[in-house]
């Protein structure tokens, strides 16, 4: 159950106006996690054997679940990851980076098997405090016979609670130049024309693209080196007060959806 905001806002600034007026964009923006519409593509996992396997990480993690830290390659996020089996319906995951704890969850699912509940701690994209948050999914599809619990296709279909560190950007308009800042240490400088800018504070994005589409809507483009990783289109509602936000996973193959409110 990972990071529900890792790469998933990007908002930006619309086209020139007079000097005197603000941006819609201007200010600091907080996700309505009630709002989301997430994925409905699954994680699946499989847990049997003393081996744990995610199948829809990206890419795939296969690792010994004796609670020891095991090497992984291709995640810019993590080097190592852990997982030690709690119970027959629980395990928690440690992910470390250059021998540091970047991540860790903890996966319980329910006795009838068809919900699970999970939570996090989550600075894999920052050296500040971490984002932390609880969640549900539910089951579409069971594992192997004679697996752990964990094992099978899950749905994410909530998040209980996010700490405002990982759901609050504050974004400034200078010309055609919008900045963006967030608590967990993420920010850049780009202007509004589709030119490549670096990002800095986030291991997994290298440079972002920002276009602006109309007077109310931009979208954004986030690489590492040559690949797009995601790409999110923000709109502003006429009044000013929310912001309609579309992500697409590029690596996963997803698409989520929320608002975010003007603070």
């Amino acid at each position: 159950m990972r990071k529900i905001v890792q790469g998933a806002l990007a908002l930006g600034l619309l086209a020139p106006l007079p000097a005197f007026a603000a941006s819609p964009f201007d200010g600091t923006w907080k996700t309505d996690v009630s709002s989301a519409q997430l994925p409905k593509k699954p994680n699946v996992y499989e847990l049997k054997n003393g081996t744990y396997i995610c199948k829809t990480c990206t890419p795939p993690v296969t690792v010994q679940a004796d609670g020891m830290d095991h090497p992984v390659t291709g995640h810019p996020y993590y080097d190592t990851e852990a997982v030690k089996v709690v119970d027959d319906r629980t395990i928690q995951i440690t992910e470390k980076k250059n021998g540091k704890v970047v991540y860790t969850g903890t996966d319980t699912v329910a006795p009838d098997g068809k919900t699970m509940n999970f939570e996090f701690s989550d600075s894999s994209a920052s050296n500040a405090a971490p984002v932390v948050g609880k969640g549900t999914a539910m089951r579409v599809a069971a594992g192997l016979a004679g697996a752990h619990a964990v094992s099978g296709s899950w749905h994410t279909v909530s998040y209980s609670t996010v700490s405002d560190n990982g759901l609050t950007q504050t974004f400034k308009v200078d010309g055609n130049t919008i900045s963006m800042t967030t608590p967990t240490g993420q920010q850049y400088n780009a202007t509004m024309d589709g030119s490549s800018a670096p990002m800095s504070g986030d291991p997994g994005i290298t440079t972002v693209s920002v276009k602006k589409l109309a007077a109310n809507s931009i979208r954004e483009t986030d690489n590492r080196g040559d690949k797009v990783v995601g790409v999110t289109t923000m709109t502003v509602s006429p009044d000013g007060k929310t912001m309609k936000v579309v992500f697409e996973n590029k690596e996963r193959g997803t698409t989520m959806s929320y608002k975010a409110m003007k603070q």
